[in-house]
């Protein structure tokens, strides 16, 4: 009999014995950014050098303080692939530290309770039961699902859609036997969008549990990979969160299959040297993490930001935040980079990644508040501000580029020709002015490829790797695929960043919308209106780079192409088709492709959440009709209400609906009719027993399909004798 969660008796949170010693947790981090900075530092001298040797014009001044910021960029980044591909082809145990190292070889049950919470909003229903069932199957088969509780924590404000996620459940936790096991919750107020439902949560329910595990609607995960992370949980009573590297699965369009790729070949060397310095000071991504229910629910309140938004206001991206909080009070986060089962889906178009990055940029950008906040440890300000310049080197980057035509247009119509010069570089080395140019070109060039170029290799060292990506050959065509589209699209992005910091710091908001997740493709319509900016850029662009000279224009030629092209890539790069093609060639494979790990076989074939006896997706009785009229769909929508008496106010709200249809009523007002047991039990009655008495024809078509169904039913029998 499992015990709900008591107070730990050891010491816990800062209290507790740390993982990995802090004394090597600092050298660590002084080693790894000495490293950087020194790269950093020797590569902007290079440039000053240069501009020294040409007498340092005024533009130079601007573009080697904005070169400093993009270089120093580009080193972190790259150092991260550097490190953690070392970490993972030597042998060194040191270099190789795991967290998950506390679960190895335990066999024995969980000692407290866990759950695991799935928070939705206007989300297909039966997909999200259907991981939801996999899930719980998986867990499952490890023995130790009494140890478990799941909750669906719903924010959905389709009235339709409301009532398909309650059929769902009702039809899961009938197939799988789990009422009491497998909770349904809907928020009647949705504020602070998903870190308010969780939070929401914690305080109502967070008490019977340890731990929970955060998932988005499109995560899955494998139940001995979770049961493990609840291991580490309990034999470490300083751990706060417990993040894992989801890994991106069920790409059809070329765009999804590109990131699939990367992310699986390019990820894990970034994963380990991230984990090389972070160590216990890690972050939060905001789903596939187990949290300590405790210390969460007493630290990581999020405060209200001074001022409106978009700046102000509620915190959108919340989860660095809960990180920052939960360290700043001493408990550790760790990256559990050995995870293997934990999986995501991502935007099918380029336009949808942009569109859910707009969010994202105004959350990071919020951060800024708080990089310089007291109390905050190194780690927690370092993934801070690397959050914030993930969005706002973009505009950085575009400000390099537009200083540097602008020299090269001042230098070539100023009728000037440049004069001989001497640097230090060429006075040491012995290289003249071009041969200086070259080689910090190179090293620029070699930093941008340098993590592809790890990657690549090694995949290819590691058998497993190797073969689950499809072979050596098929994973270089993939790779130079995935790095000459990396190249078009990394211009449209840059503009499409720059235009949202802009609108950011001219006070424009971001709502608050569901996340496409299927889609057959971009119109050419919708292309050309997304990419105007970027197209009429690029053409504006080209003329004057040409105008400049051929030189100064094959330079630059890899961004004016992404410029020029942003409408075509971003639609070719959304078909499915193609990439489905792509795929059946053995191009961009992943692991979870050619050989689908156990979850997702579970997740493919599960039907718990449909039955024919309870559905509320019939065309003519779909949603919040069917709630009102099928007795099935009533009964489950009433069982999760509060029974109350009917008042004056919602016995006229419920005629209207009735006698007007449920499209004449405003959002709030279906929404205050669904919550009322008494109202829903009354308009039910009435439709069933006046129902060709002054109401809408609506109800009169949902009662004709039983009738419909009826008479098919009849016509089987008599045709099967």
């Amino acid at each position: 009999m499992m015990q709900n969660a008591q107070p730990d008796r050891e010491p816990c949170g800062p209290d507790a014995a740390p993982f990995y010693s802090p004394v090597k947790s600092f050298w660590r981090r002084v080693y790894f950014f000495s490293v950087v900075a020194f790269a950093s530092l020797l590569i902007c001298l290079w440039l000053a050098d240069l501009f020294w040797g040409m007498n340092f014009q005024k533009a130079h001044y601007p573009m080697l303080l904005v070169f400093m910021v993009l270089s120093t960029l580009l080193v972190l980044g790259s150092l991260h692939a550097v490190f953690g591909f070392f970490a993972r082809v030597t042998s060194e145990r040191s270099c190789r530290v795991r967290i998950t190292r506390l679960a190895d070889h335990a066999s024995e049950s969980l000692k407290r309770r866990h759950v695991v919470v799935i928070p939705v909003y206007n989300e297909d229903s039966t997909k999200v039961c259907a991981r939801l069932e996999a899930i719980y199957r998986s867990i499952e088969t490890t023995g130790q699902l009494e140890a478990f509780d799941f909750f669906l924590l719903s924010d959905t404000r389709n009235a339709d859609l409301w009532v398909l996620e309650e059929v769902s459940w009702a039809n899961l936790c009938r197939k799988l036997n789990a009422f009491g096991r497998i909770y349904y919750r809907r928020r009647i107020k949705n504020e602070n969008r998903k870190a308010g439902n969780i939070g929401d949560f914690v305080r109502t329910w967070g008490g019977r549990y340890e731990s929970m595990l955060v998932l988005d609607a499109d995560s899955l995960m494998a139940g001995p990979d979770i049961v493990t992370m609840t291991r580490v949980m309990e034999a470490h009573p300083g751990l706060g969160i417990l993040q894992t590297p989801p890994r991106l699965i069920r790409g059809n369009s070329v765009f999804t299959r590109l990131q699939q790729f990367a992310m699986g070949v390019y990820g894990p060397n970034f994963i380990r040297g991230l984990n090389f310095w972070q160590l216990g000071g890690g972050s939060y991504w905001g789903h596939n993490a187990l949290i300590r229910i405790k210390p969460f629910s007493e630290f990581c309140e999020l405060p209200a930001l001074p001022g409106k938004e978009p700046f102000g206001g509620r915190i959108l991206s919340h989860d660095f935040v809960e990180a920052a909080l939960m360290g700043s009070r001493g408990w550790e986060v760790w990256l559990a980079w050995d995870i293997k089962g934990t999986y995501e889906e991502a935007p099918p178009t380029l336009v949808d990644h942009l569109i859910r990055d707009r969010r994202w940029c105004q959350g990071n950008l919020q951060h800024l508040w708080l990089v310089f906040a007291r109390k905050l440890p190194f780690t927690t300000r370092v993934h801070l501000f690397m959050g914030i310049m993930a969005y706002v080197a973009s505009p950085i980057w575009f400000l390099f580029l537009a200083i540097g035509t602008w020299i090269a247009w001042d230098r070539v119509h100023s009728g000037l020709s440049l004069l001989p010069f001497e640097t230090y570089a060429m006075r040491l080395l012995h290289i003249n002015g071009s041969q200086q140019s070259l080689i910090l070109t190179s090293t620029v060039f070699g930093l941008l490829f340098v993590p592809k170029i790890l990657g690549f290799v090694s995949t290819i060292l590691d058998r497993e790797a190797r073969r689950a990506f499809g072979g050596p050959i098929r994973i270089l065509f993939s790779g130079l695929l995935e790095i000459i589209v990396s190249i078009l699209i990394a211009p449209s992005v840059m503009v499409s960043h720059t235009l949202m910091v802009v609108s950011i710091l001219l006070g424009r908001s971001v709502g608050w919308e569901a996340q496409n997740r299927e889609t057959d493709g971009t119109s050419w319509s919708d292309a050309f209106r997304f990419h105007a900016v970027a197209t009429g850029l690029g053409i504006t662009w080209t003329y004057l780079a040409f105008r400049i000279g051929p030189d100064f224009a094959l330079w630059i030629s890899p961004i004016l192409a992404g410029l020029v092209f942003a409408a075509p890539v971003s639609v070719w790069t959304s078909r499915t088709r193609y990439g489905i093609a792509l795929r059946d060639a053995g191009l961009l494979l992943v692991p979870e492709e050619t050989s689908p790990p156990d979850v997702m076989k579970l997740a493919d074939s599960a039907t718990g959440s449909l039955d024919p006896a309870l559905d509320a997706s019939t065309l003519s009785r779909r949603g919040f009709v069917a709630a009102v009229v099928d007795p099935y769909v009533n009964g489950v929508h009433n069982s999760l209400l509060e029974p109350e008496e009917i008042s004056q106010k919602l016995e006229l709200m419920a005629q209207r609906c009735l006698a007007e249809g449920p499209e004449e009523l405003e959002a709030a007002e279906l929404s205050e009719l669904m919550y009322s047991n008494a109202a829903m039990l009354l308009m039910h009655r009435r439709v069933w027993l006046q129902v060709a008495e002054g109401m809408h024809p609506v109800w009169q078509r949902a009662i004709d399909s039983y009738r419909q169904t009826l008479d098919f039913a009849a016509a089987e029998r008599i045709a099967s004798g």
